[in-house]
């Protein structure tokens, strides 16, 4: 059997990819300090990327308690969705595709970031063995409030309030961020999830408003426009589970029911090792889910190529290579040198490491 390559285009859902390289979420807090709107710069930023087959957004968190980062951009303003729009209509003007994913950081937050210096909110109040950036410095996140049980519709239909925005600000679809330790992998961990209730407990029970937001989601957008990331196997901000294996089988069957666009696991640790513990087996969660498959964590052009060349992955999302390399897809089919990320200016800040990294031919970006 002859499988594509990584240049090859490819049907994901009902929107045609030219290639199978993706640009992965990347945090790197340069909206709008007041009102944390997205503006011109990160219009040109996501410009400049506009050759990947599809681009996912930084996290955007879909309500004022969904922050956790100083300077992240949200999705639930007016003004944040007329930014936003600047941002889509800039990447489609360079025939791009454009996804946004949404997100809720549960207790990886700090009073400071919340709404009346409020507690953050997590399924449980055990507080997360993490830190987060304030705007001045790194600090320990706050110990968060369990969320009510009535709260749960609430938290649903701030999602739902989300995808609508999104659609009004011109994407092409959108990623529900359930992965790294945030809101949604909160509940479906045994080790961050201790509710007695409808919530908490079993394995269906902890996954249950994952599967509730995914079906306000499915309501505002046609499945094959929806993706989902996960990461089974990463403790990011101190998650933990007591078999990742059973959760994640149970998790990726349910999702797959809904016929989603794709599936974006993070294979390994967070931004970290791709070795894997004891036990956890990638291409058995893998082969629950019917639809597209997006691998990342670690690729580089020889593990990407070989992925998809043999059929193992449909799709690779590249992270820090798409920051310092706005021609990311041109060198990588050239295999070209590529440019190294400057760690100093990764979050926040101005054009400097966001918007100036050089291209090896000034006509990709004209």
């Amino acid at each position: 059997m002859t499988y594509p390559t990584l240049f090859d285009g490819l049907r994901l859902g009902d929107l045609d990819l030219p290639n199978r390289v993706v640009m992965a979420p990347l945090t790197r807090n340069r909206a709008l300090p007041v009102g944390d709107v997205p503006h011109v710069p990160n219009a040109e930023y996501y410009a400049q990327r506009a050759s990947a087959g599809l681009i996912i957004t930084e996290a955007s968190q879909i309500s004022p308690e969904g922050k956790g980062y100083a300077w992240t951009p949200g999705i639930y303003s007016d003004a944040q969705v007329a930014g936003w729009k600047q941002v889509t209509d800039a990447v489609h003007a360079k025939q791009g595709r454009i996804f946004v994913q949404l997100w809720h950081v549960g207790r990886i937050s700090h009073t400071s970031l919340q709404p009346n210096e409020q507690a953050p909110v997590a399924p449980s109040e055990l507080a997360a063995e993490a830190h987060t950036f304030d705007g001045q410095a790194l600090v320990p996140t706050s110990t968060p409030r369990a969320l009510d049980l009535f709260e749960m519709a609430r938290i649903v239909d701030d999602y739902r309030k989300a995808a609508i925005n999104a659609k009004n600000a011109g994407f092409d679809g959108i990623e529900l961020h359930a992965a790294n330790g945030y809101l949604l992998d909160q509940f479906l961990r045994d080790g961050s999830n201790k509710r007695t209730d409808a919530y908490g407990g079993s394995v269906e029970n902890r996954s249950r408003i994952l599967v509730e937001v995914l079906e306000a989601l499915t309501e505002i957008w046609p499945a094959g426009r929806i993706g989902i990331r996960l990461s089974p196997f990463s403790s990011a901000g101190g998650i933990s589970d007591s078999d990742p294996m059973a959760t994640f089988s149970h998790v990726i069957k349910s999702v797959d029911k809904f016929g989603l666009a794709y599936l974006h696991l993070v294979e390994g640790e967070t931004g970290g090792t791709r070795e894997l513990p004891k036990g956890a087996d990638i291409a058995t969660l893998r082969a629950l889910f019917k639809g597209t498959y997006m691998a990342n964590n670690g690729y580089n052009r020889g593990l990407a190529a070989k992925a998809v060349g043999s059929g193992e992955v449909d799709l690779v999302a590249f992270g820090r290579p798409f920051i310092a390399n706005p021609d990311l897809v041109e060198r990588l089919a050239q295999n070209a040198n590529l440019n190294e990320v400057d760690p100093a200016t990764l979050y926040g800040g101005g054009a400097t490491g966001y918007t100036d990294y050089p291209v090896q031919n000034a006509s990709v970006l004209a």
